[in-house]
């Protein structure tokens, strides 16, 4: 595993800084290091406090990481420097120890508040600028590295090619902050590194502040450079990481601060989902008497993943489980696979997130009946009323789930539409096993 080291201060909100940085590293899959330049005070309001942390813990905190050879790393990422003499410092050591870095010349916090002196822009250029591999501003960092006002993407070009000649090998100025692209309802990065190449994805409309953006670039960055990916490559897999991160971020007061791991949980989740439909399968081909419940148009049991909002994120039988002569079978479990049942359990979570499965059984008196004996609460929607420009099952669960949110819902079908009856759960397995318990209660009866 790449071994990747963020140089920065730490923020107490948990979104952006040397936190945002050591998240990144482990989505990303690579092993992250910190070395802690600065402590600040700060939320969704500002920065209330900065306190440098002494130069020489810094540079000691980097000789103790370089002269590990189980720590030693790859490729480094520098965030809030602060002062002069903090970058001084820093400089030094990463020509010592000879590591590729990523330069995130962080200025201001996204909710306002100086992070680097105003006497040391001209070291940071001077100093740090030559020995980076690549440079990420911002526009408005961006113009005070190279004087040129950006508010095109023209102006962004004549910007990079003044930071280039600095002495940044590469640089990558992000299209967050540029006018004419916002007005186009895109955020264009432009890379530079002896020719010009442009990366964009659609602006994300929000009125708070997106907090720990930059620094989850610059690590995301750093993370696919350290594992030997082209820059363009590397560039473009950082913006959509972070994308994806201010799309899945969580709101906390006036801010969004961007979640780098909510991919991975999602993919977690979908693994999980795929796994308890599988057992809850077969538990259902186990069940003596589990074909009697089948209704003539088969059955189905399927379940979603956590905050789904697609019938490709319910994952569920393909075609049906149904009685044949050798006993019930089934087919493959997948996502994406059973329109009926994703649109019967989306329906259902809007109505209670947390009840992410179902199954559909046939109509009997008999089985609601063993539904009240079992303690599950009840209710129905009558087809002859469903309007004409709705699905069956939208509407349905809605209708029925008007005083409270039922366990089981049932309907008493219409002209060509079979009675059905609805168990719902929180998983796979729940349902299954609510249904082997219908199975036993009706053959007690």
């Amino acid at each position: 595993m790449k071994r990747v080291m963020t140089i920065g201060g730490s923020d107490c909100s948990g979104g952006a800084g040397i936190q945002a940085d050591i998240k990144t590293f482990a989505a990303r899959g690579v092993y992250g290091t910190s070395v802690l330049t600065a402590i600040t005070a700060q939320n969704s309001y500002g920065v209330h406090e900065v306190h440098e942390v002494p130069v020489e813990v810094v540079d000691a905190q980097i000789a103790a990481i370089m002269n590990d050879n189980g720590l030693a790393v790859d490729y480094a990422k520098t965030g809030m420097l602060y002062s002069a003499a903090m970058i001084e410092v820093v400089a030094k050591a990463l020509k010592r120890y000879k590591i590729p870095f990523v330069l995130d010349p962080v200025m201001m916090a996204g909710s306002g508040g100086i992070l680097l002196e105003e006497n040391a822009l001209s070291l940071l250029i001077e100093q740090l600028l030559p020995l980076c591999t690549v440079v990420t501003p911002n526009a408005p960092e961006a113009r005070f590295i190279s004087g040129v006002e950006i508010r095109t993407k023209e102006d962004a070009k004549e910007a990079a090619l003044k930071i280039h000649k600095l002495g940044a090998a590469a640089v990558i100025i992000k299209g967050g902050h540029i006018k004419s692209e916002i007005s186009a309802g895109k955020a264009t990065d432009l890379i530079y590194n002896g020719e010009f190449v442009e990366i964009s994805s659609p602006i994300i409309k929000t009125e708070r502040i997106v907090h720990g953006a930059g620094c989850s670039f610059s690590a995301a960055l750093a993370a696919e450079l350290a594992k030997g990916n082209p820059l363009r490559d590397a560039a473009a897999s950082a913006k959509k990481f972070v994308y994806d991160a201010i799309m899945d971020g969580t709101e906390v007061s006036t801010m969004i601060v961007v979640d780098q791991v909510q991919r991975l949980r999602k993919d977690a989740d979908r693994y999980w989902t795929l796994g308890n439909v599988k057992e809850a399968v077969r538990m259902l081909t186990k069940i003596d008497g589990f074909e009697t419940i089948i209704p003539e148009v088969g059955t189905n049991i399927g379940m979603a993943i956590a905050g789904a909002t697609s019938e490709k994120e319910v994952a569920a039988v393909n075609g049906r489980i149904v009685p044949t002569r050798e006993g019930v079978t089934a087919g493959c479990v997948d996502f994406g696979v059973s329109s009926h049942v994703a649109r019967l359990i989306l329906a259902m979570m809007e109505q209670d997130k947390e009840r992410r499965s179902a199954i559909n059984v046939k109509y009997s008196p008999e089985i609601v009946e063993a539904c009240k004996l079992l303690g599950m609460s009840i209710a129905s929607f009558e087809r002859d009323k469903e309007p004409a420009d709705v699905k069956t099952m939208n509407w349905g669960v809605r209708a029925a789930s008007g005083e409270f949110v039922p366990d089981v819902i049932f309907d008493l079908g219409a002209r060509g539409k079979e009675p059905m009856v609805r168990i719902f759960g929180n998983t796979a397995v729940e349902v299954a096993g609510k249904v082997k318990r219908i199975v036993e209660c009706l053959e007690q009866r």
